[in-house]
């Protein structure tokens, strides 16, 4: 006699939920179209494409609000970006790079199913729960939430997205906070417990030998580190903060009754499932490695 499924909790919806959204909305770092839109518009270099994007929605920032909010670069990759960016094109155009850029990767990627009736759906859907999220305490979402909400379907399922991947990241970032990791340790941290190369961080996030061997000697004095592998107490203050962004991310997804849940997670598995196999994303962020969903990535 097989034993019953375990009934999916809220915080395993939303991880499940993030899953599926995070290729759709990371087709603005990685995909070809996008980075040729922040080309056209005058900004210099992936950086500070990826950054003037990101940031955009907060108008003119510079180096010090960037480097808060995105919690995990090294300052001098920041500040080599904005507020400099906005001298070749003002956030607007950013605005509208990312977007436009990103509608072209989709609609490559899905194909057909770009214009069908079930996007429209998961649209529609994923917008009711990306407009119904809690704005307190979330300064990235709040910002990309003040933005005017695009018509066609598939520009308007790459901002809701966009919404709750920023949601989800805001949340996970006060989760770090809280357990006393600051944005460079955060790397470190899930390396060591996911098996991360190191090499992955020395490129993408300017990671050199001496700064590595500091986060590590922190996180062993505080404990949560013995030898190669996390201690119990890092174990536990790891799973921790998995659940915690979980569960804040989770409050999204209120709007949804449980059908129209299952619903969208059902309309998203295709249209998912078709980004990664056009082989634009990375693995890891294919499969959800992402600081701004749960680990320490984009």
């Amino acid at each position: 006699m097989s034993m019953p499924l375990p009934i999916p909790t809220r915080e395993d919806i939303a991880r499940d939920l993030w899953r599926l959204f995070e290729p759709i909305h990371a087709v603005v770092y990685f995909a070809p179209e996008p980075l040729e839109e922040f080309r056209t518009a005058g900004y210099r270099g992936f950086w500070m494409g990826y950054f003037a994007g990101r940031a955009a929605p907060l108008g003119r920032v510079g180096a010090d609000v960037v480097h808060a909010l995105f919690y995990n670069f090294a300052y001098a990759r920041v500040s080599r970006a904005v507020p400099a960016a906005w001298g070749f094109a003002p956030p607007a155009q950013a605005l509208e790079a990312r977007v436009r850029g990103s509608v072209r990767a989709l609609r490559r990627a899905l194909g057909p199913a770009a214009d069908c009736a079930d996007t429209a759906r998961a649209a529609e859907l994923a917008m009711r729960a990306a407009q119904s999220a809690p704005l307190e305490g979330r300064v990235l979402f709040a910002a990309h939430h003040s933005l005017p909400v695009p018509q066609e379907p598939l520009a308007q399922l790459w901002h809701a997205a966009t919404l709750l991947r920023e949601h989800r990241g805001d949340g996970h970032v006060a989760a770090l906070v809280a357990a006393g990791i600051a944005g460079r340790e955060a790397h470190v941290l899930h390396a060591i417990a996911s098996g991360v190369p190191r090499d992955v961080y020395s490129s993408a996030r300017d990671f050199d030998e001496t700064e590595w061997t500091a986060m590590r000697d922190a996180l062993e004095e505080k404990g949560l580190l013995e030898g190669d592998r996390l201690s119990r107490r890092g174990q536990r203050l790891k799973a921790d903060i998995e659940e915690r962004t979980d569960r804040l991310a989770a409050t999204a997804y209120d709007a949804l009754t449980a059908e129209e849940t299952d619903e969208l997670i059902r309309l998203l598995r295709p249209l998912a499932s078709a980004v990664v196999r056009e082989g634009d994303i990375p693995l890891d962020n294919a499969m959800g490695l992402n600081l701004r969903g749960s680990v320490d990535g984009a």
